[in-house]
Parts: structure tokens; sequence; C-alpha cells
């Protein structure tokens, strides 16, 4: 099982031997593709052999490129991620409103008890009014209990003068962690053999991650939490790894304890049964400790 995250972020040529990635820099550096996950190009002065990435695209390796500003810019995507892709863009197609609905309300509950519980381990007593958004979630989340939480919870965590749209470190630290975050759940959407352009309830037309954005909300909460215990003073390398390196923590999920990077699967293969299904008993969230 690939596990590996590598960031290459100076100049170097990369190519592809024999099952191997290839980093020449001052040094020659080897890394055997099937102990890889994502590729994180943070460099721009970095090339790379057409053959390399037509192998990281047979072996659903998830690259990642970035910008001039080191900020994630674009991935790579293969056109297909699973030998039957075509059944099951058929079968997203014809998933009902009333089973999407289902297991938005879910996704949706899970993602604020899990902003409950850091509040929790934080100290902070607005976790108590979370609690009560919980329980009052109403089907597919209709009188946005999801949004009013957001505000308590962000006011909690990072003080009442926060604002998501503030251009602040802890902003950028954020968007970034949920970048990457992102990133990781497009890529096992489209290595089930499903298209991330058409979600649950995410439905704008300008995004092509819909899907991906609308599975990933319980998973925000680790970038929530690592961003809250760093020192915010810069956001530079260092801090950019501290969060491209939570997809190598460990939590536990279906009674077992994974890396965030196969958690990710096993939450991801769990959604598309319930979907499938029509059954969303059969989701398998994540648990944090306190």
């Amino acid at each position: 099982m690939s596990w590996r995250i590598v960031v290459i972020s100076k100049r170097a040529k990369l190519e592809y031997q024999m099952g191997y990635l290839v980093v020449r820099t001052e040094e020659i550096t080897k890394i055997y593709l099937n102990e890889i996950s994502t590729l994180m190009i943070e460099s721009t002065a970095v090339s790379l052999t057409a053959s390399l990435l037509s192998e990281l695209v047979k072996k659903k390796i998830k690259v990642i490129f970035c910008d001039e500003k080191r900020n994630p810019i674009s991935e790579l995507m293969g056109y297909y991620g699973s030998h039957d892709t075509s059944n099951k863009v058929r079968k997203q197609i014809q998933w009902s409103n009333k089973i999407k609905e289902a297991v938005w309300t879910e996704i949706v509950t899970e993602k604020i008890r899990k902003q409950k519980m850091v509040l929790e381990m934080e100290g902070k007593e607005e976790a108590a009014l979370l609690d009560s958004y919980v329980r009052e979630i109403q089907w597919n989340d209709a009188t946005n209990r999801e949004g009013h939480a957001a505000k308590v919870y962000f006011n909690a965590l990072f003080g009442m003068d926060f604002s998501r749209t503030a251009d602040t470190f802890i902003n950028a630290a954020l968007n970034y962690g949920y970048t990457i975050i992102l990133s990781a759940f497009t890529r096992e959407i489209v290595a089930n053999g499903y298209i991330t352009q058409l979600g649950l309830f995410h439905d704008n037309m300008f995004n092509q991650f819909n899907l991906a954005s609308d599975l990933m909300e319980p998973f925000r909460i680790l970038v929530d939490r690592r961003v809250s215990m760093m020192d915010m003073e810069q956001f530079e390398h260092d801090e950019k790894m501290q969060l491209v390196n939570i997809l190598n923590d460990e939590i536990r999920i279906d009674g077992k304890m994974q890396f965030v990077n196969n958690a990710i699967k096993v939450y991801c293969k769990s959604v598309f049964d319930a979907l499938n299904e029509n059954d969303v008993s059969l989701i398998r969230f994540y648990g944090i400790e306190l």
C-alpha cells in the first residue's frame, strides 16, 4: 500500500527508471513508485519526463503542482481511474436525490460533531452550543446548522476578531491545508471510477471538485486542529510541510489505526457503498482522540 508523500522543493529533474522515481539534483535519489501516494512539486524549477508522468498516472499517484508562491495550483489526473469507470459514472448519475440528501445529512452531522470535539479538546465552552446544533440538524441540513456552527467554531478556535475572508497567515494555512485534503479526495474519487464534478450537495458549475468538496467536510477538522497548534507569525515552507504531513498522521477508522491517506480510502469506499446500496449505515467515519 502506498504511503510516501514526496515533496520536491528545489531545482531538480524527475524521470522514470525501472519502477523508480529518479530525482536528479546535486545527488541522485531513487524512490520506488509503489511506495508513493502523493508527489508534490513545490518548486517551478522542476522538470519531468513524459514517461514519468505516464507512469504516475498508471499508478494512480496524486501529483500536485505549485505556483511561483509555492501554493498548490493544479494536479495531474488520468482519464480513467478504474477499469469500469463508465459503469460507475452511470451509477453516479442515477443516485437518487433521497440517498444523496441522506448521505449529506450524515456528513454535515459528523462535521459539526468533530468541530464540537475539537472545541472540547481546547476547553472551549462553545462546544455545548455545537452539541445542540448536532441535535437540531434536519434532513439535508435545511436550517443550515453547518453555517451557524462554522461561525461559532472559528471564532471560538481563533478569536472573536477572526474572519475566514481576512488576509491572514491563519487563513493562508487553512486554505493550504484544505487544498491538500481536497486533492487527496479527488484522487480517491477518480481511483474509484467516479467523476468529481457531480456532487451530493455542492453544485457549483465552476467547481470541478463538487463531490470531493462534499466528502472532505469531516476531514477539514484535521487541518483546523493543526493550524490552531501552530505559531502563525509566518507561513513559509516549514509550516506548509506540517500541513502536508497531516496525510501521514494516524487516525482510527473502522476499528483500525490508519494513516490519514489510507483512512480517506476507507471512508470514500464506504460512502460509495452507501450511495449504491441506499444504506447510510455503511458509512465509516474516523475517530479522533480526546
